[in-house]
């Protein structure tokens, strides 16, 4: 097949794209085709989709022109190509989360937001992989194999939207729509250079979203985009009817996005932080927090040290609560199925006994593995009393953060997404609690996103010696992290969507030519 690698209409953004479609400069078919090109091309090398709807995005597309030629064609996002994460309800078609044993369980409905891209003249190129349960920062599974960060194959995108990330990043597609309950969206997004939003939770529509621990309502996944760019994001935000699709999703709040022009940039308050008490980040990733921080001094009314309070306990309550059943809804899925290597050591902790997991906490306490003893003490079967009391915890910590963002006069928190940068294969299987920075914004339900700032130094690939279990794998990822690129997180309390979307745009424009925002060719 004769492909075009530097073909401009992959190298556009959404933006871009749309305003061409809008004056008949280019056609959806040819847009759609282009991006399908590089996908059967190049994708054999990343491994992000498990499903190319090839003919059904070309009978869209042509669908598409032929509505606009006729004058019928409406909205931003008329014509204009996304991708959706596989756990995603699409009719027809099988939201396996990399379970064998789903392959069959077809779904009978498309997703509140499948709908509403559909509705919106979007043409669907395809879903993208997942880990198996979603619960991992890799993606890989048994049904569709791994998929690989492009700008090191060596490395992971994330997860658990790692496929929508390296698609977008790859130039697949200009969008996605993943989803996220411990940094889904953000982490994939930091790691792969490009961007993406958890919004407030029912703040965009969930209706159709499976995930591997169904009735688990305490922290719920939200969907969110993701893109190369704010603006991209903001497209694809307002783009579909929020009213309408309220009607389909009865939890979904019907408040369109407003433009972030009307946010008064310069009235916001910025908080940051590098440290939450965990993982002590690797020396990019405070970096970058560190150089954001001094990008906004004068973008906005002020940038000031904060302090998250009791982050020890958020994160304990995440674990608490995420393990409540000793991981029978999750793992009990994988009964006649293969399961992924990956998740064997959380699977072997969450349904180790209480009585031999405590004991084994105290043991590994008293050789001095203090944090491997402190998430080991929250795994495991709670009774409903003791959820009950988790969950009312949980609500007074939301409570506590904002008060104490309050007192501290900011609006908006910078800190890290994650401790270190993208993890090489298989090295995430014991390093959940890195992932603490994202963590804390679904355990509180602020919207949070993320935006590329810069990369990792060779003279920055490197950690001091010593220090526990986490410590040492936390090394192992900083020595091989050399060119791999950083983001920075941003987040506000619920319904302040908008402000963290405009800080977001103000870091971006920041560091234009700094940070990376077009399509990487895989190598």
């Amino acid at each position: 097949m004769a492909f075009d690698l530097d073909d401009p209409l992959v190298h556009m953004s959404a933006v871009e794209l749309s305003r061409k479609l809008s004056s008949r400069e280019i056609s959806s078919e040819e847009v759609a085709r282009a991006h399908l090109d590089r996908i059967v091309t190049l994708d054999g090398k990343v491994g992000a989709f498990v499903a190319v709807h090839r003919g059904e995005a070309l009978t869209a597309a042509r669908k598409a022109d032929e509505a606009r030629a006729r004058g019928d064609a409406t909205g931003p996002l008329f014509g204009v190509p996304v991708t959706v994460k596989e756990n995603l309800d699409f009719e027809g078609r099988a939201a396996t989360l990399g379970i064998v044993a789903r392959r069959n369980h077809r779904a009978s409905r498309d997703a509140t937001i499948v709908k509403g891209l559909k509705s919106a003249g979007a043409i669907i190129l395809g879903q993208t992989n997942v880990p198996q349960l979603l619960l991992s920062h890799e993606t890989r599974n048994p049904l569709y194999g791994a998929t690989v960060n492009v700008w090191s194959h060596a490395h992971a995108p994330g997860g658990s939207s790692g496929g929508e990330a390296s698609a977008i990043a790859a130039g697949f597609t200009p969008l996605g729509v993943g989803s996220d309950i411990g940094g889904s969206i953000r982490v994939p997004a930091g790691w792969s250079g490009i961007t993406g939003i958890k919004p407030t939770l029912d703040r965009w529509p969930t209706r159709g979203s499976n995930g591997g621990m169904p009735g688990q309502e305490v922290i719920r996944a939200q969907i969110g985009p993701m893109a190369r760019s704010v603006d991209d994001l903001m497209l694809l935000l307002q783009g579909v009817d929020l009213v309408a699709l309220a009607a389909d999703d009865p939890a979904l709040v019907p408040m369109p996005f407003r433009s972030l022009d009307d946010v008064d940039v310069k009235s916001l308050r910025v908080g940051f932080y590098v440290e939450d008490g965990f993982v002590t980040p690797s020396h990019a990733v405070a970096r970058a927090v560190v150089e954001a921080a001094q990008a906004l001094e004068g973008r906005v009314a002020a940038v000031r040290p904060f302090a998250p309070p009791s982050t020890r306990e958020a994160l304990g309550l995440y674990f608490a609560l995420m393990s409540a059943d000793g991981g029978r809804t999750a793992f009990g899925q994988l009964d006649g199925s293969p399961g992924e290597p990956t998740l064997a050591p959380l699977q072997r902790m969450a349904r180790m006994p209480n009585a031999a997991r405590l004991a084994l906490a105290r043991a590994l306490r008293a050789i001095g593995q203090e944090r491997p003893a402190f998430i080991l003490g929250q795994l495991g079967e709670k009774s409903v009393e003791v959820l009950w009391q988790l969950t009312r915890r949980a609500r007074a910590y939301r409570y506590e953060l904002v008060r104490a963002m309050q007192e501290a006069g900011v609006d908006v928190l910078l800190s890290p997404l994650h401790s270190t940068p993208a993890v090489p294969h298989t090295k995430s299987a014991q390093f959940q609690i890195a992932g603490s920075h994202s963590m804390l914004y679904n355990l509180v339900q602020f919207p949070a996103g993320v935006v590329p700032i810069t990369q990792v130094r060779a003279d920055e690939a490197r950690r001091a010696p010593g220090g526990d279990r986490f410590d040492g794998v936390a090394r192992q990822v900083d020595e091989a992290s050399a060119g791999l690129p950083v983001g920075v997180q941003l987040s506000a309390p619920p319904f302040a969507d908008e402000r963290v979307l405009a800080v977001m745009r103000e870091l971006e424009r920041a560091f234009a030519g700094r940070a990376p925002h077009t399509p990487r060719a895989p190598t």
